[in-house]
């Protein structure tokens, strides 16, 4: 019983001590990152114009986003100049947001640069900051631009099925979003 104890209590120290080891090295492995800042994922998310949840505010207060309406085109009966106006907010969208994503790219590589070639300085870091958080605003606000324009488009019913399809609705299943969004 004594050893049974003992062996516990071993196993016990030796799990918090790995739990507090991981817990000290959280960015371990990321040093081998393309751009530190950013993730595999997002760099291909930014490549690829996605919204990474940029328009939440407009998503989840009833404005919704060109690419989940062609997603849900059949199920919202959009009519053809519906989808074909919706489509075109949505190529519209893509052609600026991808610009966006590969400056936001470049310019975050341009600060992992600074500490990387141990060239930072305040000044220097100032204005990469500053030009990078500039540019993820200029994005989100792309896509921001794009639910609100796509309201005008549907009609009230279109909007009341969106937000059941979405989940949104009262009483409406939870919608897993897809990653890529």
């Amino acid at each position: 019983m004594k050893h049974a104890a003992m062996t516990y209590a071993a196993s016990l120290s030796a799990l918090l001590l790995s739990t507090v080891a991981i817990a000290q090295m959280p960015y371990a492995g990321l040093q081998a990152r393309q751009v530190k800042a950013l993730s595999e994922q997002q760099i291909a998310d930014l490549r690829a114009g996605r919204g990474m949840g940029m328009a939440l505010p407009a998503e989840l207060n009833g404005y919704p986003g060109p690419s989940h309406l062609l997603e849900l085109a059949d199920q919202l009966a959009l009519r053809p100049e519906q989808r074909a106006g919706i489509a075109a907010m949505f190529a519209d969208m893509k052609a600026e947001a991808i610009p966006l994503g590969e400056r936001l790219i470049e310019q975050e590589s341009a600060i992992d640069r600074l500490f990387s070639e141990k060239t930072a300085s305040l000044q220097g870091l100032q204005q990469a900051t500053l030009a990078a958080a500039k540019t993820q605003g200029e994005l989100r606000a792309a896509h921001l631009k794009y639910h609100l324009l796509t309201v005008a488009v549907l009609d009230k019913q279109q909007m009341d099925r969106y937000s059941q399809l979405r989940g949104y609705a009262p009483g409406a299943p939870a919608h897993r979003h897809r990653r890529s969004d």
